[in-house]
């Protein structure tokens, strides 16, 4: 084995942080630090580092399981894939294709997302396909569709934030969810810019603001219209940009003057004084952004939500300028990539929609099939695992954990539990792979090759750098081998490149073209940004491993000259404040928030199998304001049971003045008894069917013995 380093990424989150894997003689690798990739420049955060530890083979699953008498036990590959054949098989024969059902995740590469999606719709023919990005940035993606015509996380790279003049950061703890990224904050402070944190609680990252606004959950789309209402009254309106480059203007501003400061301070309890310096902070400099995360996307009504954050950009002639505009910060791995190429209900390859005639005609051709086999849009992410056990049988699902992450989670355990059949893909054993029939042991990112894209759009190639255990397969494997039993003999191929190059031309002319890149691209450059169409031109058929001198450099920086739009112009939405699904009352008197602590990561499948990680987050806990402790008589440390309509956790008090006195919070990388998301609600917004986790009603009850 040669000790040589491969440059590669992080497997967690979308900052997609650069890292140098070298071989170590058992077989694992080591972690240093990549100073040349510009999203971290070689700094990690403690999940980074320690990566490679799920590598282990005590960690990690090492061979397939299949239920025998109630347990599962190690089976042969052949018995584990014909069991998933034969399952998936008979629930087509009795029930229909529409009741198999498939369940990716935003931790997939853009290869496999891309295969699992055509799996779904051409092996299975099953229109009931989403993933778990639906719970990250839903919300923000259907509305920068609304106003632009396009979804990308951000619209420029995270160079240009220390460059621009103000940033009013909403929903976001980076300091904790993206560690790395926090320097860019850092270092527009330092040029003199200012950053603004919107979060219900005073987290690390809000210590590193200029002015931190602390609303009460569930309000963030009243104080983005009461602070574009200042802007109107205050005549700081860009009018100029208003007439060239948007539509829609006059119906906004309507419903903008109807939130008028005081009445945005009773909903919110932010103050007028706060609310009038937050927009001088924001209109003074030459140049300013929005940054929106989890906090006012995973509400019921988080699609106006994040309009009315780009409606405050647009009237102040902020978006489609240099260091300015309006962006969202990805959680997940791949959550760009992911839902660009077609493992999300409504979308095909190339982030062309299902339902267009035009789309499904390309696609058809580049794989072969009738444009008219192609299964309409399924349901969204919460309604799929609603549907459990009832319209849905069987359900094949990769790299997520629905019993942890889902919204109301206790009912989604229950229809899990009540399917016919249940085959996980996974790396370790997750709570929702405990509940199988049949469980695949897949490969790791250090033990494959694949294409992540990033928060900034930017496309990475992640390379293998070991050999995975014997026995262990790639999730390409998987669905090439199930293709085949299932009467599909080509277009499943297990090389990654192979795949890459076909999606290239599924995307070809779509809205997320990769047409023009490769892999040899993709290591020459160190990323390229999308859309980047062949030659500078979208093309139906891009040569395999075509690269020439004309090729197109990719779009680091989106909407500079024209919104993608028909017209070209941006689209205010008129938005109005309305209340969270459900509010406090006298039963239920306390909104419950959740989130995620720096050492954990989403479900915690994976990091809770790391020592260092548990040791510095061992377990969940309630975050709550003295006063409210001292209502409940809870001490630090104190078991706190937190009770809303959906069900009970129970964790240990934690009590700081850092939160609001009407608000609780908990992480939600736990099962069992502190799992937060047995409380949360699944009231979904009616335009990207995001769920609501961020705000609900509870209960707190004080546990005695």
């Amino acid at each position: 084995m040669q000790n040589t380093a491969t440059p590669t990424h992080c497997p967690y989150c979308a900052l997609q942080c650069g890292m140098n894997l070298t071989p170590t003689p058992d077989g694992t690798v080591e972690v240093s630090e990549r100073a040349d990739f510009p999203v971290n420049r070689g700094a990690l955060c403690g999940k980074g580092r320690t990566a490679p530890a799920v590598l282990a083979s005590n960690v990690r699953l090492t061979s397939p399981l299949v239920r025998s008498g109630g347990e599962l036990v190690p089976a042969s590959w052949d018995e584990a894939l014909d069991r998933i054949a034969a399952g998936l098989r008979r629930t087509r024969a009795e029930h229909g294709p529409d009741a198999v059902g498939v369940f990716g995740g935003g931790g997939l590469t853009n290869e496999k997302a891309y295969t699992l999606g055509k799996f779904a719709r051409v092996v299975l023919g099953t229109s009931q396909i989403d993933y778990n990005g639906r719970f990250c940035m839903s919300s923000a993606a259907a509305a920068g569709i609304k106003a632009f015509g396009l979804d990308r996380g951000l619209p420029f790279p995270l160079e240009d934030i220390p460059k621009t003049g103000c940033v009013i950061l909403v929903g976001s703890n980076l300091a904790e969810t993206m560690p790395p990224s926090l320097r860019f904050f850092n270092e527009l402070r330092e040029n003199g810019g200012t950053l603004i944190v919107i979060d219900p609680r005073r987290t690390k990252t809000a210590e590193q603001a200029d002015l931190h606004l602390a609303p009460r959950p569930g309000t963030d789309l009243a104080l983005a219209l009461g602070l574009l209402h200042l802007v109107i009254a205050e005549g700081r309106v860009d009018a100029e940009y208003v007439q060239e480059r948007t539509v829609g203007w006059e119906d906004a501003r309507a419903a903008a003057m109807a939130h008028w400061p005081e009445y945005v301070e009773r909903i919110t309890g932010v103050s007028v004084p706060q609310l009038r310096e937050t927009v001088r902070l924001f209109c003074e400099p030459e140049s300013a952004m929005v940054l929106t995360a989890r906090g006012p996307e995973q509400q019921s009504k988080g699609t106006d939500t994040v309009g009315a954050w780009i409606n405050l950009c647009l009237a102040t002639g902020r978006a489609g300028r240099p260091l300015s505009g309006y962006g969202c910060l990805t959680g997940q791995g791949n959550g760009q990539g992911g839902r660009e190429h077609g493992q999300k209900a409504d979308q095909l390859p190339g982030y062309r929609k299902l339902d267009d005639p035009a789309a499904r005609r390309h696609v058809a051709e580049v794989w072969g099939v009738d444009p008219e086999s192609l299964p309409g849009p399924g349901r969204s992410a919460y309604e799929l695992l609603d549907a459990l056990g009832t319209d849905i049988r069987s359900l094949l699902l990769m790299a997520s954990n629905p019993v942890v992450s889902a919204p109301r989670a206790a009912h989604i355990e229950e229809r899990i539990r009540s399917l016919d059949f249940l085959a996980v893909c996974d790396v370790v054993l997750s709570e929702t792979a405990a509940l199988a029939d049949v469980v695949l042991p897949v490969t790791q990112w250090a033990e494959e090759t694949g294409t992540t894209t990033n928060l900034e759009g930017r496309v990475l190639l992640r390379r293998r750098a070991i050999t995975p255990p014997q026995g262990i397969r790639s999730d390409l494997e998987v669905l090439h081998e199930l293709a085949a039993r299932l009467g599909v003999e080509k277009g499943f191929p297990t090389d990654p490149e192979e795949i890459f190059e076909e999606l290239r031309r599924a995307s070809a002319g779509g809205p997320a073209d990769y047409s023009g890149i490769t892999y040899r691209r993709l290591v020459e450059e160190d990323g390229v940004f999308w859309p980047c169409p062949r030659g500078g031109e979208a093309v139906e058929q891009p040569a395999a491993g075509d690269t020439t001198a004309m090729a197109h450099p990719g779009t680091p920086r989106l909407f500079l000259d024209r919104f993608a739009t028909p017209d070209g112009r941006a689209r205010f939405v008129a938005v109005s404040h309305r209340a969270i699904a459900e509010e406090p009352d006298d039963e239920y008197p306390v909104l419950l928030t959740t989130g995620r602590v720096v050492a954990q990561y989403q479900s915690g499948a994976q990091t809770r199998r790391v020592a260092e990680l548990n040791a510095a987050a061992p377990g969940p806990f309630v975050e709550l304001h003295p006063r409210l402790a001292a209502r409940l008589g809870a001490a630090e440390g104190d078991p706190v049971a937190v009770v809303s309509r959906r069900g009970r956790a129970v964790a240990p008090a934690r009590i700081t003045n850092a939160i609001r006195p009407d608000t609780v919070f908990m992480p939600f990388h736990w099962p069992g008894e502190g799992r937060a998301n047995s409380l949360t609600n699944p009231a979904l917004d009616p335009t990207s069917r995001m769920p609501e986790f961020k705000a609900c009603a509870v209960r707190l009850e004080a546990v005695r013995g």
